[in-house]
């Protein structure tokens, strides 16, 4: 049930503010429900990393790599030497761990065992590993290992279900996999005024128990209630808030070769800010915007209350601006404790765009409804099918 007319919540459209990773959480989990029959997929031209003012594409292939600005010769050697140790790296294998425990050992320690200087640190842990601050460096580099290992070799990919939201597509494209399994009878109803959001009586009995859910005079019961912060604002905490610019153009981002589609990651430490920065944009091809309109977004977590400064690093990039649009919304997390009262409630957007964050949340949240860990080991194969239709 959905109080709103639409899906998605603040992301509200996948096909105007998001993109997702190919080898990703969110592609494996739409291969493994088979909701990929549902979808189509068009690749995103390029990602780039902001770097000393000015922004560079994120090498994807050899060559691309020994032809980068972003490193120097040298540099080029050592980090060569780091990503060959990523690659050969496997969990169970003590022989490629060159005797260093992943697991005690910090990435900052990796690091400076190869060398590399801050301008490519940068760029690997924030443009390939995707970390959104550097509090990363000082955490056990198991997770900064796993995460470069797999998006050493990457392409990004962009939907283009129809016109409308992949937001739209996903739960549709699930609903229908849940009613032909038989998982359930019902349906999706939206618009609905749902009075579950003030926690009243005829949702919880007198033990605190979630049983239902209440909608203009009707009430759903249930044995769980899974929903998002604004439905239950009483079992949340404000953690954060997430500035926004929806910027609309008539001509691509300068310096990315005329791509109609790009992701451009400025990393905290050149922003002098406490998180990164994130810019993607989309054009008229892939069926958002009118003829010859590119539309390109400007995130990151707000430090202050005005978003039209703290967003200028990332808009100055776009070039001329025909339109500008500036939010801002709060983030929250969940305060309660779901096995008392029933209520599994997830974490709001953050400021990335790509939904890597957001579906580690949702694979935490089945685990705790479910009591089962979610296997995402599907064969790469098909998920380089999906991305190649």
């Amino acid at each position: 049930m959905d109080r709103n007319d639409y899906y998605g919540g603040e992301s509200t459209s996948l096909n105007l503010n998001q993109f997702m990773m190919a080898n990703g959480a969110l592609v494996r989990i739409l291969i493994h429900t088979d909701a990929t029959k549902y979808l189509n997929f068009k690749a995103v031209d390029g990602s780039f990393v902001y770097n000393k003012g000015k922004i560079h594409k994120v090498p994807a292939t050899d060559v691309e790599a020994l032809k980068s600005p972003l490193m120097g010769l040298f540099e080029k050697r050592r980090a060569r030497k780091f990503f060959i140790y990523v690659q050969d790296y496997e969990e169970n294998d003590p022989k490629s761990h060159e005797g260093l425990d992943l697991n005690k050992v910090t990435a900052r320690s990796l690091i400076s065992k190869y060398g590399l200087d801050d301008n490519t640190v940068d760029f690997i842990g924030h443009a390939l590993a995707l970390h959104k601050d550097d509090s990363y460096l000082d955490e056990p580099a198991m997770d900064f290992v796993k995460r470069v290992k797999i998006e050493v070799a990457y392409m990004f990919l962009w939907d283009h279900f129809c016109s409308c939201s992949l937001d739209t597509s996903k739960s549709l494209g699930f609903a229908s996999l849940s009613l032909k399994r038989g998982i359930c009878s019902s349906e999706c109803c939206l618009w609905r005024h749902l009075h579950a959001q003030q926690a009243g009586k005829q949702e919880f009995d007198e033990n605190g128990k979630a049983y239902g859910v209440t909608s203009e005079g009707e009430t759903a019961k249930c044995k769980k209630v899974v929903c998002d912060p604004s439905y239950l604002p009483n079992k949340v905490k404000k953690v954060s808030k997430v500035a926004r610019a929806i910027c609309i153009m008539s001509h691509p981002i300068p310096q990315t070769n005329d791509a109609h589609s790009v992701q451009v990651i400025l990393p905290q430490k050149q922003l002098g800010h406490k998180s990164d920065m994130y810019l993607f944009c989309c054009s008229y091809s892939h069926n958002v915007a009118p003829k010859g309109k590119y539309i390109a977004f400007v995130t990151t977590e707000a430090e202050t209350d005005n978003p039209e400064v703290e967003l200028k690093p990332g808009i100055e990039l776009l070039g001329p601006v025909e339109e500008i649009f500036f939010d801002t919304y709060d983030r929250y997390e969940p305060t309660n404790q779901h096995d008392v009262d029933n209520c599994f409630i997830s974490t709001s957007y953050d400021a990335t765009t790509h939904f890597e964050s957001t579906v580690k949340d949702v694979i935490a949240m089945y685990s705790q409804i479910t009591g089962k860990t979610l296997d995402l080991s599907v064969d790469l194969s098909a998920a380089s099918a999906a991305a190649e239709e």
